[in-house]
């Protein structure tokens, strides 16, 4: 019986429903979250599986949702089947080892993003000054700066990735796992960064792409059919 199975739960990302991954061929968005929470509704009611977001994921869910014409009904089906909870950050207690490791990652990616901009910096320096004061025309000024504006996009990104690809770079992120440690709950998400960061909490995860087939056959097993 359904009620005789232990309680799974579940903390959810928003990169959960807005990755492509969850989308069925020719599929929108709208149409994946709407199938996605008629998956958790089901599961809740047939397997008491539960799923939860911090209120700053909530928001953050919310606002990119609407950036995308999501219908409000959408809003409605979220907040009956997803619960919002606040996670204990006075409660929870995090091993002063993970603190340490990120401590230590941080001053690392401090030093990619100095090398990171040394390098550009060079590479303006390497550009021609005579060809800037030499011009005699509007075309050679906007040239020599779409050179240097070119430098300073590319050392943007890559100052970008050394510092915030694959790190705790947010009050979301950790809100998520500080919510997640103190349910002993699953997290999808198809965040590296959170995977990453998951596993040094000792967290299950799930990657979010994989969460809606998860819960499929969660029901297929417990002999539960899915209209979807």
């Amino acid at each position: 019986m359904p009620g005789e199975l232990p309680r799974q739960q579940f903390v959810l990302d928003t990169s959960l429903f807005i990755t492509e991954e969850i989308r069925r061929e020719d599929e929108s968005l709208e149409t994946a979250v709407v199938r996605l929470l008629g998956l958790v509704a089901t599961a809740r009611l047939e397997l008491n599986i539960s799923c939860y977001v911090p209120p700053s994921i909530h928001d953050e869910l919310a606002t990119m949702l609407r950036e995308r014409d999501v219908d409000e009904a959408v809003f409605s089906r979220l907040d009956t089947w997803v619960v919002r909870k606040s996670p204990d950050r006075y409660g929870v207690t995090i091993p002063a080892n993970i603190v340490y490791n990120f401590i230590d990652e941080m001053s690392d990616r401090v030093d990619r993003g100095l090398r990171v901009s040394e390098k550009a910096i060079r590479e303006v320096e390497q550009l021609d000054p005579e060809a800037l004061a030499s011009a005699s025309n509007d075309d050679g000024r906007e040239e020599y700066m779409t050179d240097a504006d070119r430098i300073l996009s590319d050392m943007r990104d890559k100052y970008r990735r050394a510092l915030r690809q694959g790190v705790l770079d947010s009050r979301e992120d950790f809100d998520l796992l500080i919510l997640a440690r103190e349910l002993d709950a699953g997290v999808v998400t198809e965040d590296r960064g959170i995977i990453s960061w998951a596993d040094e909490f000792g967290l299950r995860y799930v990657r979010g792409g994989q969460f809606p087939t998860l819960l499929e056959e969660y029901l297929r097993a417990a002999g539960v059919e899915d209209d979807s």
